[in-house]
């Protein structure tokens, strides 16, 4: 290794030792001289120690053979043999049970010489980990000590289904008519579970009004029909007023609208003069509904709005409903492929009960051939509508009652005024 490289490398495995030597130290800064085991010098001596160590691996041969690879066993072994003795011997003098040193010493050790003979940005990115994960002990036990079982285990489940079963699974589509790919139907369920969870964190921490409106806009980046099928559940079982989350589902929906806007613009803004005007308006109409409905409308009631959410999601829940959006989504494939460009418009209803995503990405790129700007636009603007219908249905079965009651209201209103504002835009733009 040249010079420059090796002092390159051995500044990272000394700064790794002073980083977790810094934490170690600001612990135990009240302590007497001689009471403890380490602090920041003998961290930063470790992590001195293990860059001597990996230099001497990196000396015996590269790609690391043998000899390293017994220079590196060695070194750490009689190393974690002496620090640990140490650490027990102040564990006896103070009466304390804890590994915490001891293993952040290996740790330091272990990141110093693979700082020597690995990807030094890989170990200094793990040491900055170890430090920050060191420096919260108390926020971390003050979190376990205030987290229910059903938040853990619902974290667990999420946490699970994203970085232990999304990443094994396939990524081919499966079946006629385009198939199903098993990753996007994975994915659609760890979206819907994403968005219960953030709105039962946001309503936890930020209280009801303010959760609501949170959780409402960063579901509505995800699914807006996610939202719609959380927030209708839990109107069922009576944890929160009906006014109120489908207030948070309206401002959903007006994330959605500025959503699929978005994807229109990026993809063939020939569309925008076709399906802003409509989108834009039933935009406003759906924000003001819900802002109207959570803070002025509560207010001249005298009372605040209350949730009171019991549990973060429901596992075959949201795996039944993720299966029935995949089930739209086929049904809208087969109507495309059946009936042409005349099915467009047909594919675009179906598609949209479940996700205007699709049907927003795929007429903008099917326009200006084969289909021509008009019909690629009312194909979005019918997906938009049949979405909005959907969440209608949802509220209605689902949730049932004043939740009902109250999406019935925003959704028609959303409709109409997108209906006189496309009227006009045809108007202008024939």
């Amino acid at each position: 290794m040249p010079l420059q490289d090796l002092l390159s490398h051995f500044a990272v495995a000394l700064g790794i030792g002073l980083l977790i030597g810094i934490e170690r130290g600001w612990k135990t800064r009240d302590a007497a001289s001689g009471s403890r085991t380490a602090g920041i010098r003998t961290f930063t001596i470790i992590g001195l120690l293990g860059g001597t160590i990996g230099m001497l691996a990196e000396l015996s041969g590269k790609p690391l053979g043998a000899p390293g690879a017994i220079i590196l066993g060695f070194g750490f072994t009689a190393f974690s043999v002496t620090f640990m003795i140490m650490c027990r011997d102040e564990n006896l003098a103070e009466k304390n049970y804890s590994a915490t040193t001891a293993i952040a010493g290996m740790l330091t050790f272990a990141l110093s010489a693979y700082a020597m003979v690995g990807d030094f940005r890989a170990a200094a990115a793990a040491a900055v980990a170890t430090a920050g994960l060191l420096a919260l002990r108390k926020d971390i036990h003050g979190f376990v000590n205030v987290i229910t079982w059903p938040e853990l285990r619902s974290a667990l489940i999420l946490l699970s289904m994203t970085f232990i079963v999304l990443p094994i699974l396939p990524d081919d589509p499966i079946g006629p008519y385009g198939g199903v790919n098993p990753r996007e139907v994975w994915l659609m369920a760890i979206v819907l579970a994403g968005v219960a969870f953030l709105g039962y964190g946001a309503v936890k921490y930020f209280g009801a009004q303010h959760g609501v409106l949170i959780a409402a806009a960063a579901g509505g980046l995800a699914s807006s029909t996610a939202v719609t099928a959380t927030n209708a559940k839990r109107a069922a079982a009576g944890e929160g007023s009906p006014p109120l989350l489908a207030a948070g589902v309206s401002l959903a929906t007006a994330v959605s609208l500025v959503r699929v806007l978005a994807i229109v613009a990026a993809l063939n803004r020939a569309l925008l003069p076709y399906v802003g005007p409509p989108l834009l308006a039933a935009t406003v109409i759906a924000v003001g509904f819900a802002f109207w409905s959570v803070y002025f409308r509560q207010e001249k009631k005298g009372r605040e709005p209350t949730l009171q959410v019991r549990n973060p999601f429901g596992f075959w829940s949201v795996f039944g409903f993720a299966f029935v959006l995949v089930a739209i989504i086929l049904v809208g494939r087969f109507l495309g492929e059946m009936f042409g460009s005349a099915g467009a418009i047909l594919g675009a209803v179906v598609l949209g009960l479940g996700d205007v995503n699709a049907v927003t990405v795929s007429m903008s790129r099917l326009a200006p051939q084969p289909l021509t700007l008009q019909v690629a636009s009312m194909a979005i603007l019918v997906g938009v509508a049949s979405n909005t219908l959907s969440k209608l249905a949802i509220g209605a079965v689902v949730g049932r009652g004043w939740f009902a009651a109250e999406l019935a209201a925003v959704s028609a209103a959303c409709l109409v005024v997108g209906c006189v504002a496309l009227w006009a835009a045809l108007v202008y733009f024939p």
